[in-house]
């Protein structure tokens, strides 16, 4: 008798909601839509209207982005995750977010029902999440709200909010407020942006009113005093997997099966929190009989560390150990 066939992981079921989407599409329209959308992401974005106008750039956008924010998400979530152990958000907001991929990563982090809103001010963008998600059962109770994000935003209490690649969008004022607003009103606050100096300093910004408000830094950072990165001289970022479908290559160019997402995050709680002892900031250097690890320390610090065959187990973790990942293991 044949076992049951596993069920399919998040990833998989999002990668088969999107394939549909650029069916009827024009390939040049949907080509002048990434385009657009990749300059927005760059930073060209203007802040006064909504990115995605209508069903084409959401299509473009989902196709081009959601499987790259989804496993930058979850990479983020499942680092706090591991830092606030026991813990799961019975209540969950995402800000700005579009056609749902932080939701997508919270429902593959923890388990168990969820009360969640996607709060957006593009309301193709909330009705393609919504369509998308329909894929899913343990989403289809999402709310899909729009809501304008800015000065004027206010949030009902919840557990856990996301705001994924949304500070880039904002004026400073408005960056601002949104931060001040979740703080605000969540127990817990994961925030990612794109792996650049300036997401870096949007983030490291964000941080800092956090820890101002009373919040804990759970990760990636082991401490919740300052960055030990000397402004304009170096940035923290970290680097997810993304397997990409024919769908993605086709709207993306290129032929790998997978691309690296590289990413900025913080995640913090008003709850007790165990952050890992040191991060690993920056890939692993692999030389003959020894690994050499960068290294952001609790004290706070930034340190290399050689780790040598004579290290013995610890050696043999060293050579398993990833960019982002906890040092040392568990």
């Amino acid at each position: 008798m044949n076992a049951p066939a596993p069920a399919p992981s998040a990833a998989d079921t999002l990668r088969t909601a999107l394939a549909g989407l650029l069916d009827g599409l024009p390939p040049r329209q949907a080509a002048r839509a990434v385009e657009r959308l990749i300059a927005n992401y760059r930073g060209a974005t203007p802040t006064d209207a909504p990115i995605l106008r209508d069903r084409a750039d959401v299509a473009a956008y989902a196709a081009y982005r959601m499987p790259a924010t989804f496993e930058a998400v979850r990479s983020a979530l499942a680092a706090f995750a591991a830092a606030v152990p026991g813990w799961a958000p019975a209540t969950h907001t995402d800000l700005g977010g579009g056609t749902g991929a932080a939701t997508w990563a919270v429902g593959a982090t923890w388990d168990g029902p969820r009360d969640s809103t996607v709060l957006d001010w593009a309301e193709p963008a909330l009705a393609l999440g919504r369509e998308i998600a329909a894929a899913d059962p343990a989403l289809t109770a999402v709310r899909w709200q729009r809501a304008r994000i800015g000065a004027a935003l206010t949030l009902a209490p919840t557990d856990l909010v996301t705001v994924s690649y949304v500070l880039n969008e904002l004026a400073a004022a408005d960056r601002t407020a949104l931060v001040d607003a979740t703080a605000a009103a969540a127990r817990a606050v994961v925030i990612v942006e794109p792996g650049t100096p300036d997401g870096y300093a949007r983030t490291i910004e964000a941080r800092d009113r956090l820890i101002a408000a009373g919040f804990r830094i759970a990760a990636p950072c082991p401490h919740s005093a300052a960055c030990p990165i000397a402004p304009g001289t170096d940035w923290c970022h970290f680097s997810a997997r993304v397997s990409r479908s024919s769908l993605h290559r086709q709207v993306k160019g290129g032929s790998l099966a997978y691309e690296d997402e590289k990413f900025a995050y913080v995640a913090a709680t008003r709850r007790p929190a165990d952050p890992a002892a040191a991060r690993v900031v920056r890939r692993p250097q692999l030389r003959k009989g020894q690994v050499l690890l960068d290294l952001c320390e609790t004290e706070p610090a930034l340190r290399r560390s050689t780790v040598t065959k004579r290290h013995g187990d610890l050696y043999r973790a060293a050579r398993d150990t990833d960019w982002g990942d906890p040092w040392p293991p568990a």
